[in-house]
């Protein structure tokens, strides 16, 4: 079966050996995937709709993995018991939902050896989520697909110190700290974006001083200051 990028990437994140459980599974691809490639030897795949799962239970059928692969209709994890897989991945869906999963499901979720989580918003409160609940991220990754981005992590249960820096909640301290590429081209993105917006606030006399020229501004610094992981930036970091 072939994946696309998103989906490969996260599959290149499961640890060899664990049972996995996929909430939000849609067609059923990466357990199909992961499976089927002798990369995890059983997987649950679940989602909150029934049309989903329809999906995915036709997918496997035609993969012949009905035995290694079941399906559940639930929402979050309210169908899953405690120590039924090693690796959990929650991707594709709000990084509000991803939080709300984990803090309901808070039992099941302790009895996960590793989370792998591809949030497609509020990426920084996610990671802000994890350090406070004692998980450490232990692998990050970043790839662009349809020229959307889309970053994604591991975490697993450990010691963990509160992250000294904003912008490695904002952006990811391991894609700064290995000067992830595509993430260079998401800050070369948003660099030129936030210019713009600042541009046009400061020409209007009554919005250059206000708040939102003030929260133009400090995103701007963030960028400058998440640059500084890289050898040489691309933009002109001067407004």
């Amino acid at each position: 079966m072939q994946l696309s990028d998103r989906l490969s990437a996260i599959a290149a994140m499961v640890s060899k050996g664990n049972r996995l459980v996929d909430v939000g599974t849609d067609h059923g691809y990466l357990p199909i995937f992961l499976v089927e490639s002798g990369q995890v030897p059983s997987a649950i795949a679940m989602d909150i709709n029934q049309g989903p799962i329809e999906r995915a239970k036709e997918h496997i059928k035609e993969h012949n993995l009905e035995s290694y692969i079941t399906t559940r209709l639930s929402d979050g994890l309210t169908a899953l018991n405690i120590n039924e897989g090693d690796t959990l991945v929650i991707a594709g869906m709000g990084g509000g939902l991803v939080r709300k999963i984990i803090k309901e499901g808070e039992k099941q979720v302790k009895s996960f050896k590793e989370l792998i989580l591809q949030p497609q918003s509020e990426i920084e409160l996610v990671r802000k989520f994890l350090v406070e609940c004692g998980y450490r991220i232990v692998e990050e990754n970043m790839i662009v697909e349809d020229d959307k981005f889309y970053p994604m992590m591991k975490a697993i249960k450990g010691e963990v110190l509160p992250y000294n820096k904003t912008i490695f909640y904002k952006y990811g301290k391991g894609l700064l700290e290995s000067k992830n590429t595509v993430l260079k081209l998401f800050l070369e993105k948003e660099f030129i974006t936030y210019s713009n917006i600042l541009n046009k606030l400061i020409a209007h006399p009554k919005q250059k001083d206000g708040e939102r020229c003030k929260e133009v501004k400090l995103e701007l610094e963030y960028i400058k200051e998440a640059f500084t992981y890289y050898d040489e930036s691309c933009v002109n970091k001067s407004v």
